[in-house]
This record gives structure tokens, sequence and C-alpha cells, in this order.
């Protein structure tokens, strides 16, 4: 294929995403439905506008690989011992209690042992991409329900890795299920410990590094290198990429750069995720589909009303509520992306026939379909739960739903610092960004929550947690920055409270005008301190200089800020 066809074929793929993905969007459904349509739509089996698709099937892969490092960056130490029992307890009893029972079903129904695991794992993952977007659409993320969703979800995650070597193995032939899956666990283990090696003794010096030369291209450059290049180590050692991704995730979550990172890596993983549905839909013949349409549908159906069966029993076992119970249940009744994958790897190694691999494919399309009407219903349901359930308004289930929000710090100099030691010695949780990597790591030392992180970027504000802050503090030293941060914040969160430092009036007015709810300006602050130590010096009383200052703060700062800027100060 010469250099035309290859970039005629990538027009394609971008006209097909543009065109059909914002009507999807349009009537609120998920994106991922809009490219796997359009997939559908200029594949081999419809219009056939691609033809040769190798090329692009190996850009997909990158989607799927940098899905898993983020999902890695998800898993810091911190995170999993949080959320530890339900990831490790009930994420892994929801695999295997839901992949073996519908393993066996697949066996009754007359598939080879190899087969009938291998459909089993597929379809008990539910899909990470989907379900994430519906709860952070619906601002759900940080609830129970979100959390014990959440849990499962990163286990299915995990999962997918030693599944994808085990469709390697039995494809191979000769040896046991036992041995496969030894061989698998064999492999994990020895890479885990030489990723953690890797990352105690190099990672970190190597970002410090690059963070040092304050070059954004440098430091997006060495993550896709990071990311990348665990891969290629990986498959070098017969594992996946997806693994060396997902390990990379994992060794760059405990640092203090996962920040930025995340922001960096955002938009390569929405653009690569959204070719690999597209793909995704291009092997999809709906011809094939429509003649087993029968087929297609009942499978849909008992798998979503199985899987809200098994998941709901187990999260009620594991000791939540009936009413999260049933809403993670129907939350995650679908199949995932992840088992295109996983079918997809089947058939090349002859493990799944073609039309099977068609089938279970339609089967997890149509479920993503019903996705947001079973999220719908899960709610439904549970809020009727709730209503015939006397729960008072200060139980510990109510407590426990209730959002405990951060303060949000945008520089961490002086002033930020200092603002962070008030809210610890309060109590109240902070999270800090600063681009000054020599001052991160000197605060980290003394336990401090502080990343490197660019705050002028609102998708590195998102990965701290902008969005289930209580407040933010901007106390940025470039007026112009403070002002884009400032406004990017109000316009994505209009209730948030931002409180922001300036230098003077003129650009406290600036600051208000853009959206921040409050402004304390330096030269009248520092002014009244000193004004307020004078009179004390001069025995005036203490109530009658508090009195006077008190005036000031609370409505005169424009006078004081003429009367600075009238001396030349």
């Amino acid at each position: 294929m010469g250099h035309s066809e290859y970039l005629l074929d990538v027009l394609i793929f971008l006209a097909a995403a543009v065109i059909v993905v914002p009507l999807f969007q349009r009537f609120r459904t998920s994106p991922i439905l809009g490219y796997l349509a359009a997939g559908v739509i200029i594949g081999p089996h419809a219009l056939g506008l691609i033809g040769d698709t190798k090329a692009a099937h190996s850009l997909a892969e990158l989607g799927v690989v940098f899905l898993l490092f983020m999902i890695g960056l998800e898993l810091s130490v911190s995170r999993l011992k949080t959320l530890g029992s339900k990831v490790f307890g009930l994420g892994t009893l929801q695999v295997l209690i839901t992949g073996g029972a519908i393993a066996g079903v697949a066996s009754a129904l007359g598939a080879g042992l190899d087969t009938a695991i291998i459909i089993g794992g597929g379809l008990a993952l539910s899909s990470t991409a989907f379900v994430l977007q519906l709860l952070v659409e619906r601002g759900e993320r940080p609830t129970r329900f979100g959390l014990t969703t959440f849990s499962i979800l990163l286990l299915q995650d995990i999962a997918v890795v030693p599944l994808l070597i085990l469709v390697t193995l039995l494809g191979t032939g000769g040896e046991s299920i036992v041995d496969a899956f030894g061989m698998a666990a064999l492999k994990g283990g020895g890479a885990f410990a030489v990723s953690i090696l890797f990352g105690r003794y190099l990672l970190r010096p190597l970002f410090r590094l690059i963070a040092s030369l304050n070059s954004v291209e440098m430091f997006v450059a060495t993550t896709l290198l990071v990311i990348l290049g665990m891969g290629w180590i990986m498959s070098l050692a017969g594992l996946s990429m997806e693994l060396g991704a997902l390990l990379a995730g994992l060794l760059l979550a405990e640092t203090e750069y996962r920040h930025q990172i995340e922001a960096d890596i955002r938009p390569f993983r929405g653009i690569l995720l959204g070719l690999f549905f597209m793909t995704i839909g291009m092997s999809i013949d709906m011809v094939f589909i429509y003649n087993n349409l029968a087929t297609v549908l009942i499978a849909v159906v008992a798998l979503m009303i199985g899987k809200t069966a098994i998941i709901t029993a187990l999260c009620r076992l594991t000791g939540s509520p009936l009413s999260t119970s049933v809403r993670v249940g129907f939350a995650l009744s679908q199949g995932g992306e992840f088992g295109f994958v996983l079918f997809g790897a089947a058939a090349t190694v002859g493990l799944a026939s073609a039309d099977l691999a068609q089938i279970l494919m339609a089967v997890i399309a149509l479920s993503m379909v019903a996705t947001p009407l079973m999220f719908i219903a899960g709610k439904h349901i549970a809020n009727r739960i709730k209503s015939h359930t006397a729960h008072p308004k200060n139980s510990i289930e109510t407590r426990q739903e209730d959002v405990k929000g951060h303060v949000l710090i945008a520089g961490f100099g002086r002033v930020g610092q200092t603002v962070a030691k008030v809210l610890s010695d309060a109590g109240i949780p902070y999270v800090a960004l600063d681009l000054d990597q020599t001052r991160v790591a000197r605060c980290r030392e003394k336990g401090m929550s502080v990343f490197y992180g660019d705050a002028n970027q609102i998708h590195v504000l998102q990965a701290a947690g902008a969005g289930q802050a209580k407040l933010a503090v901007i106390t940025l030293d470039d007026p112009k920055t403070t002002c884009r941060v400032v406004s990017a914040l109000r316009s994505e969160y209009t209730d948030l409270p931002i409180l922001v430092r300036a230098r003077d009036r003129r650009r406290s007015l600036e600051l208000e005008h853009v959206g921040a709810t409050a402004v304390i300006s330096e030269a009248a602050e520092s002014s009244l301190q000193l004004g307020s130590i004078a009179l004390k010096s001069l025995n005036i009383d203490e109530d009658d200089a508090l009195c006077i200052i008190q005036g000031y703060r609370e409505g005169d700062y424009q006078r004081l800020d003429d009367i600075i800027q009238g001396e030349g100060s």
C-alpha cells in the first residue's frame, strides 16, 4: 500500500469519526457507540471504504495500551489500600464466579473447555471506558456506588493481562490449563519484580531530570518512551504490551508527576481508543448478525440478567447495602471493550471460530447500547428500595455516601505551603500542584500532598480532582496564568468556590471579572498586618485596633489600594 493510500485511509477514518460520533453525542449516547457505528459503516461488510486494515489495527492496539496505562495510574498503593478489600475481594469473586458461570453455560452448549474458559473470562468483564464515563457524567464517581463499581472494574482490568496471556498459551496447544495458568502467573510475577526495581532506582530520577528542563515536549516524549518501551520489553519476554503499559502506570502512580502525566496522555488515549473501537466496528458483519439475530438477542438478555444477578448478590454478601448492590449489578451488566480484544485474539489462534467471534462481539456491542438504560433502571429500583427501608438521615450508610471533598491548591510557594499547613492543622485534606520539581520533591519528603503538574491545563486540574474539590485556592505568581486558571475553573465548575491572591486592586478586579469568588490583595493585606503591629506597639486598645483593621478587610480594600498606589508602592 502506497503513502497516498495510507493517507486516504486516515482521512476516511477521521471523516467517519467527525460525521458519525457527534450525531451519537447529540442524542446523548456514548461516543464509543459512535466509533463502533462509524467502523461498521466504512468497513468491508458495509460500504467497503477501507481495504487493508493491518496498519489501522496496529494503531488501534496502542489505544488499548494507553487505556491500560491510565488504569495503572489509578492503581497507586494508597488507592489500593483504600479499596483493597473491594478490589481483591469483591472484584476477584466477581471475575471468577461470573466467568465460571458463563463458561459452564458455554460448555453445556457444546463449546470445548478451552473455548468455554475464554468465553467466560471475556464476558465476565464489563466496559471500563463506558461505565466510568457514565459515572463521571452523573457525578457519581466518589459515591459509595461509584467506588464499589470502580473497584470491580479495576480488578477486571488487571485480569485482562493474564487472560490475554492465557489465550496465547492455549492457542499454541500442548499445555494443560494448569500449566498455562502457572506460566502466566510466573511470567507476571517476574515482570512485576523487575518493574518495581526499575521504578525505584531509575524512573523517578529520570522524570526529575526531565522536569528540571521545563520542556513540555520532552516531558511528554519521556512518558511515551516509558509506556511504549515497557510494552516492547514485555513483548520481547513473550508477554503482552498491555502488561508493560499497566506496569508503567503502576510505577508512575506513586510519583509526584502522575497528574501531569495523566493530563498529557489523555488526548493520545482518547484518539487511539476511538480508532480501536472503529476497527472493532469494521470487523462486525451486520448481515451475519441479522441472520443470527435471535441467537444474539437471547445471548444479550441472558448475559445482562445473569451478570446483574451475580454481581448484586456478591455485593450484598460482601456488606454493601441492597440499594447500592442493585445499582452496581445493573451498571456492570454489559460486556466490555477487552472482550473484543480477547475474542479477536481467540479467533486468530483458533480457539474460537470466526462465526462464534462475530456473535460474541455483537453481544458485547448490543449490551453496551443498553447500558445507559440499565443505569437508569438500576437507580430507579435502588430508590424504590431506599424509600421502603427505614434509614435515619445520620445513619452510617448516609455518612459513607457523603463526598469528603479536598482543597485544590494551585501553586506551592510560600503562600501555598502556608495555606496547606493551615488546612492540615485543621484536618482538611488538600491536593497541591506546582511546576518546580525541586520544590515538589522537597515538600513531598516532608509528607506534603503536592504533585508536579501545570495548573494552567484544565486536564491537570481535573486529574487532581477539581470536580470533587470543596474549594480551590490559587497562589500562582504569574498574573496572566492566574487569570487563565481561574477562568478555566469557573467555566468548568460553576459552583466551585475559588480563592485567589493578587498583587493589587487592579489585578483583583480582573480576577473577580473572570470568576474568582474572593481575591486577597497582597499589597493591602501586608499593609494591614504592618498597621496592626504598629497600633499594638503604640499601645492602642486591642479591640479598637482590631475594629479598624477589620473595617478595611470587610470592604475598604479599594481605598487602601488607592493609598498604596498613590504613594507609588
